[in-house]
């Protein structure tokens, strides 16, 4: 058991153990409004196919009668985040209940939600039920490969977008063995929940944050592939902009689903067209240590020289990540693990939950300020549990990705509109919260600066935090 203390902790620290381990964790919340709490992440972890257990708490099946303060509609709350809901009626049935919510999560790849009224957990007659063998992801048919296979073969400028399971080190390979054989070029969602890269892994692209960029990314594209995932769309709406950003005269074949293999429909295809064994890997870029002013830029060039091998990224620095992560490309092998649905306050969850699925790995967090105190909390479990987490804040001290948004629609706002983005009045000091909850931080003003307190704190063991006051 690991102890959070709050419920969005709780569920983004299980969204990142179940993505690096690949088998479920669960959380105890406390009844209707502790759910809540966690919906946010719950948010999250669905757009990320996680298999995450929820064990949520509920009044006594007999004094629901009586409308007691913390009463409420708890399914009605789980199903948008759930594919599976259930509210244990008989403590006879308790095991099977919650043997079926096990096989759920795992066969969904997501969130499962088993609610428990108090008079069950009290009550005797409850059995240990026999674990329930989850479902495997359905098969992609011969015909629909063979038809990717086929168009592949004819296309002029093709393009495969993967994500899910097929972002992993061995499909990966099938995917490089067919853009090298048939001159596709690779590309992954921006949003990937788990994806591994940098030197000597297979190149791709991940697509970009802005519609339009995606949509010039894939300007003449005959042909877009898809493997465990959708054809992209823009984050938000915009006058006068599209949605789909697909091209119009792009033919699409979902060559597999979000709930299908993915990675056996690959090796297939790859059966039919890939003949070649030279494949596009990306090279290892040696970074020298950029110097001067503090900027998103040069903490990323500090970033990428000296991440350590086989380090896991978690990702939630927002616009400051967007001059980061390519930079990070050609970095030594690595984890990279995105922000998926959008709801901030995931970044320091997400990396309790990896540090404990890996902890022969570093665990390297990046987030922004704001973005930090939606789950601040997360630190003080950071320390309690000795994680071994660098966790790099972004300080810009502006919720600087609206004011993006503002300039993306030509807004003009005023003093006062402006004022709501602005988080200077008074000013956060991340590293001072850091160390009232346990865990050794800095916070630096300069990339020289930086660099020797990342330097330092890679070589050490247990939880650091570098608040960057970026210029």
């Amino acid at each position: 058991p690991v102890l959070c203390l709050f419920e969005g902790v709780a569920t983004g620290a299980a969204d990142g153990y179940a993505r690096m381990a690949g088998r479920p964790a669960a959380t105890l919340l406390h009844l209707g409004p502790g759910l809540s709490n966690g919906l946010a992440n719950l948010h999250n972890a669905r757009r990320a196919m996680s298999p995450v257990i929820n064990i949520v708490g509920d009044h006594a099946v007999w004094h629901r009668q009586f409308d007691a303060p913390l009463t409420s509609d708890i399914e009605g709350l789980a199903r948008p985040v759930s594919a599976f809901v259930r509210t244990v009626r008989d403590v006879s049935q308790a095991g099977r209940d919650a043997a079926q919510a096990v096989a759920a999560a795992r066969s969904a790849h997501g969130v499962a939600t088993l609610i428990a009224p108090a008079d069950i957990a009290w009550s005797k007659g409850g059995e240990v039920a026999a674990p329930i063998r989850p479902m495997a992801p359905r098969l992609v048919d011969t015909a629909r490969i063979a038809a990717a296979a086929r168009a592949l073969n004819a296309a002029r400028r093709p393009a495969i977008l993967i994500g899910g399971s097929v972002l992993r080190r061995a499909p990966l390979e099938l995917a490089g063995r067919i853009a090298a054989t048939t001159g596709a070029r690779l590309y992954c969602d921006f949003f990937a929940p788990r994806l591994e890269r940098g030197a000597g892994m297979v190149a791709l692209k991940r697509l970009a944050y802005f519609g339009e960029q995606v949509t010039q990314e894939l300007k003449g594209t005959d042909l877009l592939i898809l493997v465990e995932t959708d054809p992209p769309v823009a984050f938000f709406a915009y006058p006068g902009k599209p949605s789909e950003l697909t091209p119009p005269d792009t033919r699409v074949i979902q060559l597999a689903r979000r709930s299908e293999d993915g990675c056996s429909a690959l090796s297939a295809l790859a059966d039919l067209v890939a003949t070649q064994r030279d494949i596009a890997r990306q090279a290892l870029v040696r970074r020298e240590l950029p110097r001067g002013a503090l900027t998103a830029s040069s903490a990323g060039g500090v970033i990428a020289a000296l991440l350590p091998e086989n380090a896991i990224v978690v990702d939630e620095s927002v616009t400051s990540g967007m001059a980061v992560e390519p930079l990070c490309q050609g970095a030594v092998p690595h984890d990279w693990l995105s922000h998926t649905g959008g709801a901030l306050g995931l970044g320091l969850p997400m990396s309790i939950g990896a540090a404990i699925a890996c902890p022969d790995r570093k665990t390297v967090c990046l987030t922004g300020d704001g973005s930090a105190m939606y789950t601040v909390q997360s630190l003080w479990t950071h320390a309690r549990e000795k994680l071994d987490i660098v966790t790099i804040v972004f300080s810009n001290r502006a919720y600087a990705v609206l004011d993006h948004e503002l300039k993306r629609f030509r807004a003009q706002p005023g003093s006062a509109a402006r004022s709501m983005l602005d988080l200077t009045r008074p000013e956060l000091r991340l590293a001072d919260l850091a160390r009232s909850m346990g865990v050794e931080a800095s916070r630096v003003e300069t990339t020289e600066a930086f660099a020797d307190e990342l330097r330092s704190a890679l070589a050490a063991r247990g939880p650091r935090l570098i608040e960057l006051a970026l210029g």
